[in-house]
């Protein structure tokens, strides 16, 4: 292991914010500082930063339906092997093998099931839990550190 002192000293946090996009956004800032901060490639944070946001979109529109009064849980660990992170929401759920694949031709202007598409494209390991309203991602660390 090249940075023993990162995997000492995993970097871990937890957030709890409401049903807002701009919530969201903000989340997303500090995640990237701390992706920055573990020096993770500029290529890993982009794809990352995509599959969270993707993730936390859903779960606010589609899992709490925009409710001011619902949550969204938020907790990652990044490593220096691997990046950890678990978005629960108060939906009712779904199931992951139901949405239609966007890259059949019969579906290509339906808008739904492209950031499903996206964050399996971009992360390691993507897991639904329960009834469909948790998910946990994984993105193992491509390559090396930035210098």
């Amino acid at each position: 292991m090249a940075n023993g002192s990162m995997s000492a000293n995993p970097v871990t946090a937890e957030f709890t914010i409401p049903s807002d996009l701009s919530e969201a956004r903000l989340l997303q800032a500090r995640l990237e500082e701390a992706l920055h901060a573990s020096q993770y490639s500029e290529h890993d944070i982009f794809g990352i930063k995509l599959a969270v946001e993707e993730a936390l979109v859903n779960a606010i529109k589609h899992g709490n339906q925009l409710d001011p009064d619902k949550r969204v849980e938020v907790s990652f660990q990044i490593t220096y092997e691997r990046f950890d992170i678990k978005i629960v929401d108060e939906g009712p759920g779904f199931n992951p093998d139901e949405v239609p694949d966007p890259t059949d031709p019969a579906n290509i202007e339906r808008p739904c099931g492209r950031g499903l598409l996206l964050i399996r494209g971009f992360m390691t390991e993507v897991n639904y839990h329960g009834r469909g309203n948790i998910v946990t991602m994984t993105k193992l660390r491509n390559g090396t550190p930035e210098e």
